[in-house]
């Protein structure tokens, strides 16, 4: 490999691809055309010697090899505007926090401010922008563990059925899988982690049940139930909207949140001071966490963000 044909420009463009994993969007925030961006991928592919990225259907995906080279790309354009910054007496160097929509609405309001720059994304989006170098720490719902990167245990949530105040099961401090039997339950679209585990655990206790409606995200399930279209089964972290209460689910398993950074990051003040706040604001919380030693069971993937 001629490492002097390694071209920056081909990396910062690969960089912005890594972002979107998609070409026409990746071209458009770079001011090229696609196919002008589609050589610079490929060169850059050619001079490493290395698949960057891999197609499954309409997705694509990074090769550990692209992850790699969306990281170094990231390290080096931080070190040339901290040269450039430190030349001119200025900081450059800004905090990036990733997460889904559920952790900013429900836990991590307090660790948004002027001065951190936010990604929101699902679970894979979130750890791509950490094991690129997009994202300083992520926060996500882990049900495997990834080797790759470092992980700690923020908070474990146990699951609720919500309903209106006035349904009959809202008497009971607390309900089994057999209560819902019978039940019309709003839930995610298929394919996604809560959805998989909801109805693999409903069907392992033997409950009928029927889908009410489809919806994408909690604040969208919790208005379809205030407008009686049926139940959800959420996050114990998602506040109940007025009129609406929570009953945990005894027999579902915790959910827990996770941060996540690069190992060799363990020790940037960007990821410890981002941690830190991260921490604090979990501490502060109103939702009741269960300890990750008392929960009942290892999670098996349910919550998505």
């Amino acid at each position: 490999m001629d490492l002097s044909r390694l071209s920056t420009d081909a990396l910062a463009s690969f960089a912005v691809f890594a972002d979107h994993l998609n070409f026409t969007r990746a071209a458009e925030e770079l001011h090229i055309s696609q196919p002008a961006l589609h050589v610079k991928v490929q060169k850059l592919a050619d001079t490493l010697g290395r698949p960057l990225y891999t197609r499954h259907g309409r997705r694509l995906a990074l090769t550990p090899a692209g992850e790699a080279a969306a990281r170094f790309a990231r390290d080096l354009d931080a070190r040339v505007a901290s040269f450039l910054a430190d030349l001119h007496g200025v900081s450059s160097r800004v905090p990036t926090l990733a997460a889904g929509e559920g952790a900013y609405l429900y836990l991590l309001g307090g660790v948004v401010r002027p001065g951190i720059k936010l990604i929101n994304g699902d679970r894979p989006r979130t750890l791509a922008a950490v094991r690129t170098g997009r994202a300083d720490v992520g926060v996500a719902v882990l049900d495997v563990l990834p080797a790759d990167l470092t992980t700690t245990v923020l908070a474990t949530y146990p699951q609720v059925l919500v309903m209106p105040e006035g349904h009959p099961l809202a008497d009971a401090p607390a309900l089994t899988l057999a209560d819902l039997t019978g039940a019309a339950l709003i839930v995610p679209p298929p394919a996604g982690p809560h959805r998989v585990a909801l109805e693999r655990a409903l069907r392992a206790a033997g409950v009928p049940w029927s889908v009410a409606v489809e919806a994408e995200g909690w604040p969208l399930m919790l208005h379809f139930v205030a407008l009686g279209v049926g139940l959800a089964v959420v996050n114990g972290c998602v506040a109940p909207s007025p009129g609406l209460v929570a009953r945990e689910i005894i027999d579902l398993p915790a959910v827990p949140y996770h941060a996540l950074h690069l190992p060799s990051r363990a020790d940037d003040p960007l990821v410890t001071d981002l941690l830190s706040a991260v921490r604090a604001e979990l501490r502060s919380h109103r939702c009741a966490s269960r300890s990750p030693s008392t929960s009942p069971r290892r999670p098996n993937g349910s919550g998505a963000s």
